[in-house]
């Protein structure tokens, strides 16, 4: 009997090789190969899965778009995300934690399309029973949703073909397989040969596909990247804290990458938040805020977050000054602390900082290096910053406050929550309603700080 052969694939970007490697050549990731067999390629005949133009190129002029060729799926909050609805035979990836809430939003998406379109949900790790009993629970109507329980890739092929749903949920792609491929289900040769074979499918017969996908530990989804290559879209479901689910797009071939969903896990499913502005503050009696609280506006797509910054600070037990920061990137903070030292005398070296965003939202954009520089002044000095004031700007290393985009958009929303009182740049021009305190340097940014009331 002949020998099968054996290859070894990276976990990360599916390259082969003939033997182990510690370093894959390609993506750098170490010890990411894993031992699989080699299966012949599958020869075909015919027209690939992929969309064809037949014979010959045709002019783009000539191509005709259907109406109605992107729809609305029925939530607000993922539209939103997708870029303002579905793509007739486009493809979504949606990757999460293990019980944050991937199926439970499926399925209500899903119900939500099946009063005007055709739908199949194919599960590949529960049964048709337990899919009934979660549909029950959150007290979705259950007469138009087909379901099928079969992950082979030949299989499910075939019953898209047949039935012609306008939208399909897979979930999850790791269970998917092909008798075709010689690997167990879930390895990194199954997923990338049945992801590629149901993308393409879909494209050619115009099915709007949804693939739930699984995430490593690392927080990335698992499979090789050729994957998120293949499909137009991929989403992130993450946890904010409190019962609070965020949904983002790291890919988007129909829509921007800036836009995020709000949700709000409840005994009936996922809840959207359509006006979260003041999601993120946390409400407390009396005006005066406790020392080392910042408050700032971000802009996310269309959306303006007014959001709390809380810093704390304490003396170093070693000797060595530690930076504890999961909701903003620790090396901003410590190049804050740093600026801070250096232009305004304000002495962080011998301190541990903690610093932490209320309701769990994680902040990246650069408008938040004024107020987190507030922050950490406030709990050094132990000194409230003044009462209904918001703050926002770019700190540079020469202790400069830059410009940022979207002032009268973060003011507006300040004002509409109650705030009276704007630290902004100088540069930054704006015309609404809060009292301004415009600064040029962080130095002077504290000067203002120090000398407004504290109601």
């Amino acid at each position: 009997m002949k020998e099968r052969s054996m290859q070894f694939v990276c976990t990360q970007c599916g390259r082969i090789e003939t033997k182990w490697l510690g370093r894959c050549p390609d993506c750098g990731s170490w010890n990411s190969f894993e031992e699989e067999l080699a299966a012949p390629s599958p020869q075909k005949s015919g027209k690939t899965a992929q969309m064809s133009t037949e014979t010959k190129p045709v002019s783009l002029s000539e191509i005709s778009v259907e109406p109605g060729f992107r729809y609305e799926t029925g939530i607000f909050e993922l539209d939103r995300v997708l870029g303002g609805g579905v793509m007739k035979g486009s493809s979504i990836l949606l990757g999460g934690e293990p019980g944050i809430g991937k199926s439970t939003l499926m399925l209500q998406m899903i119900e939500k399309c099946s009063f005007n379109r055709s739908v199949l949900y194919v599960s590949g790790e529960e049964s048709p029973s337990q899919v009934k009993l979660r549909a029950q629970r959150l007290e979705l109507s259950l007469s138009n949703i087909s379901i099928f329980c079969d992950t082979r890739i030949e299989v499910l092929v075939s019953v898209l073909q047949k039935t012609k749903p306008e939208v399909v949920v897979v979930d999850s792609l790791q269970t998917l397989s092909s008798s075709e491929v010689a690997s167990p289900a879930g390895s990194v040769n199954q997923i990338r040969f049945c992801s590629t074979e149901l993308v393409g499918v879909c494209k050619q017969m115009g099915i709007s596909l949804f693939l739930i996908g699984h995430v490593t530990k690392e927080g990335v989804l698992a499979g090789p990247k050729v994957i998120e290559h293949l499909v137009d879209t991929v989403l992130y479901f993450d946890q904010a804290g409190s019962g609070v689910r965020l949904i983002r797009s790291a890919k988007n071939r129909f829509g921007s990458v800036d836009e995020i969903g709000i949700f709000h896990m409840s005994e009936k499913g996922l809840i959207a938040v359509e006006n979260p502005s003041s999601f993120f503050i946390t409400e407390r009696e009396g005006e005066k805020t406790p020392p080392g609280i910042a408050y700032t506006a971000v802009v996310e797509g269309t959306r303006t977050f007014l959001v709390e910054i809380q810093a704390l600070t304490v003396p170093s037990k070693n000797g060595f000054s530690r930076v504890y920061s999961d909701r903003i990137d620790t090396a901003r903070v410590t190049r804050i602390a740093a600026i801070l030292e250096r232009h305004a005398q304000i002495h962080l070296n011998d301190q541990d900082i903690y610093v932490n965003v209320a309701g769990g939202m994680k902040l990246s954009e650069v408008s938040i290096e004024l107020p987190l520089a507030l922050a950490l002044w406030s709990a050094l000095q132990g000194v409230s910053l003044p009462s209904g004031l918001v703050s926002f700007g770019e700190l540079s290393l020469a202790g400069e406050v830059r410009t940022i985009g979207f002032a009268e958009k973060r003011e507006k929303a300040a004002s509409e929550l109650g705030f009276s009182r704007i630290l902004l740049p100088k540069t930054n021009h704006s015309t609404g309603k809060l009292k301004q305190y415009p600064c040029e340097t962080i130095r002077k940014a504290l000067e203002i700080c120090g000398t407004m009331k504290v109601k």
